[in-house]
């Protein structure tokens, strides 16, 4: 089950990744605003990614008490990091693009939801029985169901900030460029799990995301962790 938490997760992992395009340098202002911002975002970028390679190191054949603290953890600390981005976003003030402020705002109360929304799976998670695995396992769906939705919130939090000659000076800040997870995977994983954890563990923007991983993932991985877990 938990290989479907991972799936749906990898859809909106870690935010303002792997950005592409060149900055054509029409001005030094918006280079500014892009360091400042992700010399700020940069250690919260790779807590995602921790917490993210955490959710997908939790092997198929884990206990559910194992899988219900690793998930519980993941979620807490994706939803501290998606605080503190917005944090960064508001610290490094309105970009100087059209319409920053708007830019700048939507990216804040964006941010700070999705936070609010991983700490409810959190809750769910927490709340569920890890003695009984078969109310566990379906209980355990319900997250996914609702990680799901929140995937698309994750997504959307700061794709407007990659947008144009701002994204551009941002792909260029080292801060905001796809992390190596620092978590290693656990040794007993199953082959399956472990067949992921490489690509996972360093998602790209948005944009690529929504073409990409989310799909293929979920339809590869949806129901082995529900397996395993209701057949322990």
């Amino acid at each position: 089950m938990n290989k479907k938490l991972a799936a749906a997760l990898s859809g909106g992992a870690v935010l303002v990744l792997a950005l592409t395009g060149c900055s054509d340098d029409k001005g030094d202002k918006v280079g500014d605003w892009a360091k400042t911002f992700c010399d700020q975002a940069k250690p919260q970028i790779q807590k995602r990614a921790d917490a993210h390679q955490i959710i997908i190191s939790t092997a198929a054949d884990s206990k559910p008490a194992e899988i219900q603290a690793a998930d519980s953890k993941a979620f807490q600390d994706i939803a501290n990091a998606d605080r503190a981005l917005a944090k960064a976003v508001e610290a490094a003030g309105a970009p100087p693009v059209e319409n920053g402020e708007k830019i700048q705002q939507d990216a804040i109360k964006e941010l700070n939801a999705t936070a609010l929304a991983y700490e409810g799976l959190k809750k769910q998670v927490d709340a569920l029985d890890p003695t009984n695995q078969q109310k566990f396992a379906d209980g355990l769906q319900g997250v996914a169901d609702g990680l799901t939705k929140i995937e698309k919130m994750d997504q959307n939090a700061l794709s407007k900030l990659e947008d144009g000659e701002l994204g551009q000076a941002m792909a260029k800040q080292p801060g905001c460029q796809k992390p190596t997870a620092s978590v290693p995977p656990k040794t007993s994983a199953s082959p399956n799990a472990g067949a992921t954890s490489d690509s996972d563990s360093g998602s790209t923007s948005p944009t690529e995301k929504a073409s990409a991983t989310p799909t293929e993932k979920a339809s590869a991985t949806p129901t082995k962790k529900a397996t395993a877990t209701k057949s322990e």
